[in-house]
């Protein structure tokens, strides 16, 4: 059954308009679209048209988007996406709306090869179904595709457990829409002596950095977009490069991550569940697990492979989810140990770790 979605879509480039109707016109779930220029003619078809989602363009002439999404979550709170061009400016601007209420980010369509344009089509219609079902005031507060594919496709299933406990544990964190708030909150509550942290964020690339950026600024400990080869340490957290896989794996007594190319998994990438297998493979008993809010199924099948294989895992409640999508599916799997709310979930890491 089709949900039928009304989205309106804020960008000043006519290009960039056609290019979003096309791709959103292509899912059978969106329905009536409507364009505006700029926010004073978004503001006019708002008199007669309410969308369940806005698509909203981060620089605009007569008033920027950043201005326009204030005085609409003051006014009228609606689901609002981002939608930048890659450059540096923008990000950083576009991090700064998700302070504001901004459901998530896209990246503007652009031209390219017939798979780019499948995968951004796939990435861009998710997200807007995504954001019709998200709850703002909760957020304020705190046809046919290409195959729905597996970790298999970046990384074979552990063929044994992973090596024994060693002396550190480390923290593998999956979130989605709603995730960049959530990771926020949890990582604000850890302290200096914490166990690494490896996450995987749904995230444009080049958006990725200034949200590290953002949250070193905010927590106790570090925080850096992760790099190929990058070893994993006690008091750091390592956020998955938009736009490229992020897997876990061992060297020696440590723990490094690999960034990896490779197709959409599960309509993701990065994936969780990419993470989680490598996790399962390479950390095993090592690991403590997150699952937070996000829609879909991404990192629920890789939790239960992390179970399997001895880890920890704990799973954001519903309540405290924007979408209460990922953790569900991994809690329907019994794949998680504790089901937390956001607030909680820090402090019962560090008591597992300290374990």
């Amino acid at each position: 059954m089709s949900l039928n979605l009304k989205v309106l879509v804020v960008d000043d480039s006519a290009v960039v308009r056609q290019a979003l109707h096309a791709i959103l016109s292509s899912d059978p779930d969106i329905g009536e679209i409507v364009t505006a220029q700029d926010p004073f003619a978004a503001a006019e078809k708002l008199k007669t048209f309410v969308p369940d989602v806005i698509t909203l363009d981060v620089e605009m002439p007569r008033m920027d988007g950043i201005t326009f999404l204030k005085k609409l979550m003051e006014q009228h709170p609606l689901p609002v996406i981002m939608c930048s061009s890659l450059t540096e400016t923008n990000s950083e601007t576009a991090m700064k709306a998700l302070e504001y209420g901004a459901v998530d980010l896209i990246q503007k369509p652009r031209l390219g090869t017939k798979t780019f344009l499948e995968e951004s089509r796939v990435m861009i219609c998710d997200v807007v179904k995504a954001a019709a079902k998200t709850n703002v005031r909760k957020l304020r507060k705190i046809h046919e595709v290409q195959p729905k594919l597996t970790a298999d496709a970046i990384l074979p299933p552990p063929k044994s457990l992973a090596m024994l406990q060693t002396t550190e544990k480390i923290v593998l964190v999956g979130a989605s829409t709603g995730g960049t708030e959530a990771i926020r909150v949890f990582l604000e509550g850890m302290p200096r002596n914490c166990p690494g942290i490896v996450i995987v964020q749904h995230m444009p690339e080049n958006f990725t950095r200034s949200f590290a950026e953002r949250l070193d600024g905010l927590c106790a400990i570090s925080v850096k977009e992760a790099e190929n080869m990058e070893a994993v340490l006690p008091g750091h957290a390592l956020i998955a490069p938009g736009n490229k896989h992020l897997l876990v794996k061992r060297s020696g007594a440590k723990y490094i991550v690999e960034i990896k190319d490779g197709p959409l998994v599960s309509r993701h990438r990065p994936s969780v569940d990419v993470l989680f297998r490598s996790g399962a493979r390479y950390v095993g008993k090592n690991a403590i697990a997150v699952i937070m809010t996000g829609m879909g199924d991404d990192g629920a099948k890789g939790m239960a492979e992390l179970k399997q294989a001895g880890s920890y895992n704990i799973a954001q409640d519903e309540a405290s989810c924007v979408v209460f999508g990922m953790p569900k599916v991994a809690i329907d799997l019994g794949a998680a140990h504790k089901v937390l709310p956001l607030e909680a979930i820090s402090r019962h890491v560090m008591s597992m770790y300290v374990q």
